[in-house]
């Protein structure tokens, strides 16, 4: 998380009861769920070898080995191994190559991809999204539309550039998310044509 939620936590009017992790990778930021004292932890990682240290590290909290997006289906995933499989994606690198030349999307990986309506889960116990799926993210809201109805703060990556080709930007991110109940609070540009996002349900 390039955004600091636990200052982020202090300004918003509702407090996090749970929160809802996609792209986990080694599920970094569970320390910082754990000092926010947030109850409800589910966490979605596609890749193999990623999810076995991902489990290894959050212990008994909810685990899915998928990936998410607007359908169900099979996809290859674009995997690199230099940034230890941060910068994979089911799309396609973009400028990302010329950005970080010294990491080679050099392997693929086929997973499962679920939409997040399909998980049966009790939503009231989980208003918050975090997600950092490299670009993919417009496709996982697609498939999560019935989540957003009960979520209340997104935190997401997102590109004002290609950095993954045909990515979303984050004006198509503000544009669908609008349309319930969302506004942007908080950027940044960290890596210059991605960043991270912060929204909040007014």
């Amino acid at each position: 998380m390039l955004l600091d939620l636990k200052e982020i936590c202090r300004q918003i009017s509702r407090p996090i009861v749970g929160v809802i992790h996609i792209g986990a990778h080694y599920g970094e930021e569970n320390e910082v769920y754990e000092d926010l004292d947030i109850q409800n932890r589910m966490f979605f990682e596609p890749l193999s070898k990623n999810f076995k240290v991902l489990k290894d590290h959050v212990g008994d909290w909810i685990c899915h080995n998928f990936a998410l997006g607007s359908k169900t289906m099979k996809a290859e995933m674009f995997v690199e191994s230099a940034n230890k499989g941060q910068s994979s994606s089911l799309l396609k690198p973009g400028i990302h190559l010329k950005q970080y030349p010294h990491i080679h999307f050099n392997e693929r990986e086929l997973v499962d991809v679920k939409m997040l309506d399909e998980v049966v889960f009790d939503r009231s116990n989980y208003n918050f999204i975090n997600i950092d799926v490299q670009g993919y993210e417009l496709e996982v809201f697609k498939g999560s539309e019935q989540t957003l109805d009960s979520t209340d703060y997104i935190m997401t990556e997102v590109n004002r550039d290609e950095v993954y080709l045909n990515c979303a930007k984050v004006w198509e991110l503000d544009d669908f998310l609008r349309k319930f109940g969302f506004t942007r609070t908080h950027t940044t540009w960290d890596g210059l044509t991605w960043g991270d996002a912060f929204y909040e349900k007014t």
